[in-house]
């Protein structure tokens, strides 16, 4: 049985790394960037079966016009007066293939959040206002 073991091993992980990527795509959580903060830069590849892989940097480079970036996550000086920042990323197996695009900064300060018994009390009153309209 254990011999069995090692050449199935050997092959699934040469399989799993045999897998092509045939594109890149830049799949953001948020409209844009924070100053004083990280802020995660995720990119997907696409892979020859139809599944998607999240990258990081053992398989792109990041490049940015300001900032500076730590892995896949990119830091805004609080001091950063533009209004964008232009990020580059290349795929490190194929620098043919790579994705150009411009983040926006920020200008309105987070305001507070959200109490629970407000959010509670929200719901309750939009629940009732449909009620009413019926």
């Amino acid at each position: 049985m254990k011999q069995l073991l090692l050449p199935a091993f050997l092959l699934v992980s040469f399989a799993c790394k045999a897998q092509k990527i045939d594109s890149i795509y830049v799949n953001l959580y948020t409209d844009s960037l924070k100053k004083g903060t990280y802020n995660y830069i995720n990119i997907d590849g696409l892979l020859a079966n139809g599944r998607y892989l999240p990258l990081d940097t053992s398989q792109v480079s990041f490049k940015a016009s300001a900032g500076s970036f730590n892995g896949n996550s990119l830091w805004v000086a609080p001091g950063f007066t533009g209004d964008k920042i232009s990020i580059s990323v290349v795929l490190k197996q194929n620098p043919a293939m790579h994705k150009e695009f411009d983040m926006y900064i920020k200008r309105k300060p987070d305001g507070p959040l959200k109490t629970v018994d407000e959010l509670m009390n929200e719901m309750k009153q939009k629940k009732s206002k449909g009620k009413n309209q019926k």
